[in-house]
């Protein structure tokens, strides 16, 4: 057995139940940008590119950290005995109202979003709402599932979300289309369509149990969601940094945002992990087991170590020449180097990630917000400095996400326990 495959068998159950699914919705990204860039004009090109983003980083701060609490919560009241109807419908009040919100302020504001970041387009301002939507109700659905350790369904949902986009993407340049609104809309309908298909297991695993009160749902919502909008910041910056500070270089943004997905595949593989590795850390803690706490977060920064390197050697060595072949990039605009800082990037990211999800389990979530306030601080200054565009947000994404693994590596610096405190749990949750 490699060490890899060492280290994920390691890892919580749910695993690798949730690496497939994954894997498909991380190919559909793929898929469905490459298809999109070979369809669309560069014009066109960058405003998807633009909306995709925004999905990928505001959408995922806003509503990620919902499936994270629940997933959190609703593992430890599962050790104690207790069902999970009661935070759904809490958390489903809590996600209608900040779903509103956001719906709100893009009507609002749709003229000037458009304007600045549409060329002019409100109907992409309309999709982005609407993306938001499916978002926001699948990451609500998942929470439950991870939590209840129901992962078959929960890599369902990933797995048939990533197969409607890919089947959409293709149909739509088969039937001709060369439309952005075309390929935008993807990102609505195939979420939605997962979430309908994966309904039923969810509200199975909600059963009846004792109520929560509001506090306990919302008191580490707020840091958690501004740590995780703070965390799409620095993945996602170098696509909007260039879009707001150099707009006509649509090419680069179009190559940029094929570079960073190329480079974040060990990102996607790491989603495989995310899920279970809450689940685990959140129930081991619930349970006392101090060392499987300890053993779990070693081995799981190890495995994200090893997915940088597997992933990025690769993208520093072929990336320039594959955006080309596979997302249609104009060559020339990127080289080795800015592939090395995405690819370097990606990594710390990873770590942070983990790292951040111990902080979260310990009731650090404003350690947590710090650190990836301080990361964030650090790549606006480095992004802010003159010189060219494409290596000063290629530094930036990889040195931000840098400060931000070390400062978090400093505040779990002795909260993480050298020894077992006697433990109550003897396995972990199971799939039902």
């Amino acid at each position: 057995m490699n060490p890899i495959a060492k280290l994920l068998k390691a890892l919580p159950p749910g695993t690798a139940m949730v690496a497939g699914g994954t894997a498909v919705l991380g190919a559909a990204s793929y898929i469905h940008l490459a298809v999109a860039g070979h369809s669309l004009s560069k014009v066109d090109m960058a405003g998807v590119s633009v909306l995709w983003t925004l999905v990928m980083s505001v959408g995922i701060g806003l509503f990620f950290p919902i499936e994270q609490e629940l997933t959190r919560i609703v593992a430890a009241r599962a050790v104690r005995g207790e069902g999970a109807a009661p935070v759904l419908r809490k958390a489903g009040l809590l996600t209608a109202g900040i779903l509103a919100a956001v719906l709100g302020a893009l009507a609002l504001f749709a003229a000037p979003i458009a304007d600045r970041l549409f060329q002019g387009d409100r109907q992409l301002v309309a999709v982005l709402g609407a993306a938001f939507a499916g978002m926001a109700l699948c990451y609500l659905t998942r929470g439950i599932l991870a939590g209840t350790g129901r992962f078959t369904a929960y890599g369902s949902q990933l797995a048939v979300d990533g197969g409607l986009r890919i089947v959409l993407a293709f149909g739509c340049a088969a039937a001709g289309l060369h439309s952005a609104l075309a390929f935008s809309l993807i990102l609505v309908v195939a979420p939605f369509i997962a979430l309908l298909l994966t309904l039923s297991p969810t509200l199975r695993a909600a059963r009846p149990g004792g109520p929560i009160g509001t506090r306990e749902l919302v008191r580490g919502l707020g840091p958690l969601t501004a740590s995780t909008l703070l965390a799409q910041v620095v993945v996602n910056a170098a696509v909007m940094s260039t879009q707001l500070l150099e707009p006509t270089r649509t090419e680069l943004i179009a190559g940029l945002l094929s570079a960073l997905v190329l480079a974040r595949v060990p990102l996607f593989v790491f989603g495989s992990l995310q899920a279970s590795l809450l689940s685990g850390l959140s129930t081991v803690v619930a349970g006392g087991d101090d060392q499987g706490f300890a053993r779990m977060l070693r081995k799981a920064c190890l495995v994200v170590l090893g997915l940088g390197v597997v992933g990025g050697v690769p993208a520093v060595l072929i990336g320039p020449w594959l955006i080309e072949v596979l997302f249609g990039a104009t060559p020339g605009q990127l080289g080795h180097v800015d592939f090395l800082w995405f690819a370097v990037g990606t990594t710390c990211y990873m770590l942070a990630m983990v790292l951040g999800q111990a902080q979260m389990v310990l009731h650090k979530h404003r350690a947590q917000l710090a650190c990836w306030a301080f990361g964030t601080a650090v790549l606006l200054g480095i992004t802010l400095v003159p010189g060219d565009i494409a290596l000063r947000v290629g530094l930036a994404y990889a040195v931000g996400s840098l400060a931000t693994a070390a400062a978090m590596l400093l505040t779990l610096r002795g909260a993480v326990p050298r020894r077992s405190t006697s433990p109550v749990l003897n396995g972990h949750l199971t799939e039902v």
